[in-house]
């Protein structure tokens, strides 16, 4: 079996730095000595106490587990955020929703890419950091905030129309499903059906579910349990090659005002 790398030290060099403590700073707060600290830091002790294990991560806000296991210098701005505001299984008891990410060389959030041919792949891989590192990425410079995080997902079929086929749309990553609005619109991954885009009405406090409509009316809507859903993300822009379509042209306009004297010509007669 492979053995499991452990980022205990370079993990909390890191978040030290982040906090813009020194080691003497820290090893005060944490009530150890200094050499200790540093020790730890540069991997000359690698069996850390579990009191001390337990200090080290209530200070920081993080784990025990992803102190350990994960490396935090590379999982962007935006995840070691949740992860220290209490978005994490092994700090608050709930479930987590791992969100796989990519950063650029400063640490700053790219935009994913999920094209239509790669759909099927994203629905088996989205929680996979390898898959996710495959996909095409860019960065927008009008999307400046690392409080967020996007993904660019492109769409296929005519049930959100006008939005056309084929468009690509800018959604914002969502990790409290409790604040799905209604008759808003999301890209949302679910078991059975992978990647659609629909507008969303909120039942999750009273039935665990979501009801899905579309803008075209030809599709009906239909409910989705809470517990097919694996991601969310909020609708923010899109972009597409086609022009959408134009208002009434001038034949289609005279053609209406022939039809209603028709029919008033047929209501003077009756």
């Amino acid at each position: 079996m492979k053995q499991q790398k452990i980022f205990l030290g370079s993990n909390i060099k890191f978040l030290r730095n982040q906090k813009n403590k020194s080691q003497e700073d820290l090893a005060t707060i944490l009530e150890m000595s200094r050499g200790k600290l540093n020790s730890y830091e540069n991997g000359i002790r690698s069996n850390m106490p579990n009191e001390d294990l337990v200090t080290v991560a209530d200070y920081f806000k993080i784990s025990i587990d992803a102190l350990l296991k994960h490396d935090l210098s590379k999982i962007g701005e935006y995840k070691l955020k949740q992860l220290q505001s209490g978005n994490d299984v092994f700090i608050t008891g709930s479930k987590l929703r791992i969100l796989a990410t990519t950063v650029d060389s400063n640490n700053v959030e790219n935009i994913e890419v999920v094209p239509i041919k790669a759909k099927a792949g994203y629905a088996m891989g989205f929680f996979d950091p390898a898959y996710i590192e495959s996909l095409p990425k860019f960065q927008l410079p009008i999307i400046t905030s690392r409080e967020r995080k996007y993904r660019l997902f492109q769409i296929e079929g005519d049930s959100m129309l006008p939005i056309p086929d084929k468009s690509y749309v800018l959604a914002e990553y969502l990790e409290n499903w409790n604040d799905i609005k209604d008759e808003y619109a999301y890209i949302i991954l679910t078991k059975n059906d992978g990647i659609v885009f629909k507008l969303a009405f909120n039942q999750i406090k009273k039935k665990r579910n979501l009801v899905l409509r579309s803008l075209n009316p030809q599709y009906k809507d239909y409910e989705v349990n809470i517990s097919e859903v694996q991601e969310v993300w909020k609708f923010v822009s899109y972009i597409s090659n086609q022009l959408p379509e134009g208002g009434l042209t001038k034949e289609r306009i005279a053609n209406i005002l022939q039809e209603v004297q028709s029919a008033v010509v047929q209501i003077r007669k009756m």
